[in-house]
C-alpha cells in the first residue's frame, strides 16, 4: 500500500512540473522530467519503507520487552509458590508426627482395655475359689485392685506424655531461634568511648591549649569531655564515657578548626551550635530509625529513640541494638505465628527508657514502658517491654520473644566489648560476694547478673534479719564491684520439714 501510495505521488509531481513547463519543447524535457519523476519517487519509496522498517522494529522491541517482563513475574511467582510449599510440607511431616504420636495412644488404650478384662477375669475367678467371701467384700477387693493398677499405668502414662512433650517443645524453640539467628545479618559490632579530630598542623595544638590552658579549660568545662593532646602528629583526642558529650565536642572542636579563631567565647559559640545541630540530628536519627522498620512514632518516642544513637551498653551502640531485637523479635514471631507488627513495635522500644536512666531513678525496663504507656503504646507492647529483664512477670508469647531477641543481640560474637572470660568473672564475683554473709546458704547470678537469687539458712537468718541482709548485700555491692545498670537483690527464707513413711 505504502508503494502505491509513493509511485502515485510520484505521478502526480510528474504531472505539476510538466504543466508548469509547458512552453518548453515536450520532446526534449520529457526525458528530463520523467528521470527526475522517477528519482524523487524512488526517494519517497525509500524513506517511507524505512519509516516502516522502524516502525516494525520499535514494535517488535516492545513486544521483546513486555515478553521479558512477563517471564521475570512468572518465574518470581513459581519461587513463591515452591518456598510455600515446603512450608506446607514441613507442616504436613508434623501434623503426621502428632497423628502417629496419637495412633501409638490409641493402640495404648486398647491393650490397657485388654488387660483390664483379663484382669478383671481372673479376679473373678480368683473370688470363685475362695469360700467365706461375701459378695459385697469380693466386690470392695476388686475394685482396689484394678484402681491400684490402674493408677500405676496412667501414672508412667503421663509420665511419658509430658517428658515426650518437653522434648518435642525444646527441639522447636531451638529450631525456632536457629531460623531467626541464620535470616538476621548484623552487620555493627561495636563503638569506642574516645574519637580522634585530625588538625591542618601541628601548630593548632597550642592555639587549643590557649595562653596557660585558658582554651582547653573553656572547652573541657562546657562540654564535659576530656581533651587529650599528646605526641601524636597532627591530632587530638577526645575522651568521654558519654557519647553525646563526645559527638558535641567534636563538632564543636572540628567547627573551631575550620574557622581557626580559638578564644572562650568563639569555644562558646561553637558549643552551643553543636548541641543545636546534635539535637535535630537526634530526631531525624529516630525518625530513621522507625522509617526503616515501616513503623510511625509519636515525635517524643522518636527523639528519645534517636538520642539511643549516642547511648552505648559494653561497647554495642545501643539504637543498632533495638533494630537488631526489633528484626529478631519479628523472625521470631513470624516463625511462632504471633502479631509481627507487635513484636516490631515493643522490640525497638524495649530499651528506650536508657535515653533518661540518668535522669529518672529505677531499672531502664520499668521506665521504657512507663515511657511507651505515656506515649500511646498499647498495652501488649507496654508488657512486653516491662518484661524483658523480668522486673515484671512475663504474660504472653510476645514478652518471651522480646526477652529471647534482646538476648540473641548482646550475646552475638561481636556485639559487645566484654569478652565471655570476664563476664563469667563477673558473675562468680557477684556470686562470691554474696556468699561471704555468714546466714547466706547459697547464691545464684540470674539474666546476665541483673539479679542474684540468694538463699538464706532459715535457723540463722529470721524475717527481719533476711531483709536487713539484702540491703547489706546491695550496699556491700555497689562498693565493691563494677557493673552496668542495677543489680536487683531477691533474699529467700524457707523453711521445709521432711519425713520417710517406710
Amino acid at each position: 500500500m505504502i508503494e502505491y501510495i509513493g509511485w502515485g505521488m510520484s505521478l502526480i509531481a510528474a504531472v505539476a512540473v510538466g504543466l508548469l513547463i509547458g512552453s518548453i519543447p515536450r520532446k526534449r524535457k520529457e526525458a528530463e522530467i520523467l528521470e527526475a519523476a522517477r528519482e524523487e519517487a524512488d526517494q519517497i519509496k525509500k524513506e517511507t519503507l524505512l519509516e516502516a522498517r522502524q516502525e516494525v522494529q520499535e514494535l517488535r522491541e516492545e513486544v521483546e520487552e513486555r515478553t521479558k517482563r512477563r517471564e521475570e513475574e512468572v518465574s518470581k511467582a513459581e519461587e513463591r509458590i515452591l518456598r510455600r510449599e515446603d512450608r506446607l510440607s514441613q507442616k504436613s511431616t508434623y501434623l503426621e508426627k502428632i497423628e502417629d504420636s496419637l495412633r501409638e495412644d490409641e493402640e495404648e488404650l486398647v491393650r490397657l482395655k485388654e488387660e483390664g478384662t483379663k484382669l478383671l477375669e481372673d479376679s473373678k475367678a480368683q473370688m470363685e475359689r475362695m469360700a467365706g467371701w461375701t459378695r459385697e467384700e469380693a466386690q470392695v477387693h476388686l475394685l482396689k485392685v484394678i484402681e491400684t493398677e490402674s493408677q500405676r499405668f496412667f501414672s508412667r502414662k503421663i509420665e511419658e506424655v509430658e517428658r515426650r512433650a518437653k522434648e518435642d517443645a525444646e527441639q522447636r524453640a531451638a529450631h525456632v531461634l536457629a531460623t531467626a539467628v541464620q535470616r538476621y545479618a548484623a552487620e555493627y559490632v561495636e563503638e569506642n568511648t574516645v574519637s580522634s579530630v585530625p588538625l591542618p598542623s601541628e601548630e593548632f595544638k597550642g592555639r587549643i591549649i590557649g595562653r596557660e590552658g585558658r582554651n582547653i579549660k573553656t572547652f573541657e568545662a562546657l562540654t564535659g569531655v576530656e581533651l587529650l593532646v599528646d605526641d601524636t602528629p597532627e591530632m587530638v583526642v577526645l575522651s568521654c564515657f558519654h557519647p553525646m558529650r563526645r559527638e558535641v565536642a567534636r563538632i564543636a572542636l572540628t567547627r573551631l578548626i575550620e574557622d581557626g579563631r580559638i578564644h572562650p567565647a568563639q569555644i562558646e559559640e561553637k558549643v552551643q551550635r553543636a548541641q543545636a545541630r546534635l539535637a535535630e540530628r537526634v530526631k531525624e536519627e529516630g525518625r530513621k530509625a522507625a522509617f526503616d522498620l515501616g513503623i510511625e512514632l509519636h515525635p517524643e518516642l522518636a527523639a528519645l529513640l534517636g538520642r539511643l544513637r549516642y547511648r552505648t551498653s559494653y561497647g554495642q551502640n545501643q539504637l543498632t541494638h533495638s533494630m537488631e531485637v526489633s528484626g529478631i523479635a519479628k523472625i521470631l514471631a513470624n516463625e511462632v505465628g504471633a502479631d509481627a507488627n507487635l513484636a516490631v513495635r515493643a522490640g525497638l522500644l524495649h530499651d528506650i527508657g536508657k535515653a533518661v536512666d540518668h535522669e529518672v531513678d529505677g531499672p531502664h525496663a520499668l521506665i521504657s514502658a512507663d515511657l511507651a504507656r505515656r506515649y500511646g503504646e498499647g498495652r501488649a507492647v507496654v508488657q512486653a517491654i516491662a518484661a524483658h529483664h523480668e522486673d515484671v512477670e512475663p504474660t504472653s508469647v510476645l514478652d518471651i520473644l522480646i526477652q529471647a531477641a534482646d538476648t540473641l543481640s548482646a550475646a552475638r560474637p561481636g556485639a559487645r566489648q566484654e569478652t565471655y572470660e570476664r563476664y563469667v568473672q563477673r558473675l562468680h564475683d557477684l556470686e562470691d560476694l554474696c556468699r561471704s554473709f555468714p546466714a547466706v546458704q547459697e547464691a545464684y547470678a540470674l539474666q546476665a547478673g541483673r539479679e542474684v537469687r540468694v538463699m538464706v539458712h532459715p535457723d540463722r537468718a529470721s524475717d527481719d534479719v533476711s531483709a536487713k541482709l539484702s540491703y547489706d548485700i546491695a550496699r556491700a555491692i555497689e562498693e565493691e564491684l563494677n557493673y552496668p545498670g542495677e543489680i536487683k537483690v531477691n533474699v529467700i527464707r524457707q523453711t521445709q520439714f521432711t519425713e520417710s513413711a517406710k
